[in-house]
């Protein structure tokens, strides 16, 4: 396989959009990218993202395969909070979730102990509008953020609280990746998580996470958590009134507090948002593109959108939380 610096590939860099690469791969996207790989991925550590328009790719085993050739070991998902199709070994649909509802941004699977560093998307059917798979840079957001708040969440980290059930989001059967309770007791024990079963098959769980960490290669201090994402405030208004009156404001089936347990106020969320959007870069999907994020320099979301999408998914570059300079000691609560 050749090896290229960053430098040799004609990445475009626009205010308010991701860095961008058009290619024309001759109709063979697998050699392309493996001939490629190394400078592919090398842009992505030199600006924390890469839309790769031109591709073609248009189907789930050819998506894959370009997965595969970007990336040596696919991770399969772990602790979900919403089911995905499985497409093959390490390649997924997107999260399901309703079209009309942003996915605000996140770093995915942030509240694990082992998270991705790599997040690979293809697109193979663009919507109608909408639906753009935004980026934005965690670096950038956490010096954005009041440096009082930036030092509470820094000393107490953030809290994770779910009530899994069967209707809303994923079962902690599809969670845990089995339906033994003694094997998802096993793996809490094993991940620092509190949990305790409820009545009708139930269960909730707290796990306390860092909300900073520094980035494993380059040690850059970066926002990174779910904090916006999973509370209660981000929720569509009426969604939010539905769900307290369904399940009770302690029966949400996630939530996010500070690491004390304190609740993390409306307003709070709204700031965090609003930082968000101002760092946000965004370009609409065509079908065929491929987008490579640095899962803890870069933030993601999914954007609403109108008419059919299909975006594949694959985790890579596993990264320990230890190895990021937690600030929170991580223990079950």
């Amino acid at each position: 396989m050749s090896s290229f610096p960053a430098s040799l590939l004609d990445v475009e860099r626009q205010p308010g959009r991701p860095p961008m690469l058009r290619v024309e791969p001759d109709g063979d996207a697998t050699s392309w990218v493996a001939e490629h790989r190394d400078a592919l991925r090398a842009a992505v550590a030199e600006h924390g993202s890469l839309l790769v328009r031109g591709l073609g790719l248009g189907d789930a085993p050819g998506a894959g395969t370009v997965f595969r050739r970007l990336a040596d070991d696919l991770l399969s998902e772990q602790e979900p909070f919403a089911p995905r199709r499985k497409y093959a070994d390490g390649v997924y649909s997107s999260t399901k979730w309703p079209p009309n509802q942003q996915m605000c941004m996140h770093h995915e699977l942030s509240y694990t102990l082992t998270f991705p560093g790599l997040m690979m998307f293809a697109c193979l059917t663009a919507p109608a509008e909408g639906g753009a798979t935004a980026v934005a840079d965690a670096a950038a957001v956490l010096d954005a953020l009041p440096a009082q708040l930036v030092a509470k969440f820094e000393r107490e980290g953030w809290l994770l609280t779910r009530s899994y059930n069967d209707e809303i989001g994923a079962s902690w059967a599809e969670a845990f990746g089995t339906d033994n309770p003694k094997e998802v007791e096993r793996y809490c024990y094993a991940n620092a998580i509190d949990f305790a079963w409820q009545k009708d098959n139930g269960l909730r769980t707290r796990q306390r996470r860092s909300a900073v960490v520094r980035h494993p290669v380059t040690g850059r201090r970066c926002w990174f958590n779910q904090v916006a994402f999973l509370n209660e405030w981000t929720m569509d208004p009426d969604v939010h009134e539905f769900m307290v009156d369904e399940y009770g404001e302690d029966g949400l089936p996630f939530n996010t507090r500070f690491g004390s347990g304190d609740p993390i106020g409306e307003d709070i969320v709204q700031l965090l948002n609003e930082v968000y959007e101002k760092h946000t870069a965004r370009e609409p999907w065509q079908a065929g593109d491929l987008l490579l994020v640095d899962n803890v320099r870069t933030a993601h979301s999914r954007e609403p959108f109108e008419g059919p999408r299909e975006v594949l998914v694959a985790m890579a570059d596993g990264v320990r939380l230890a190895d990021c300079s937690p600030t929170v000691e991580v223990t079950a609560r």
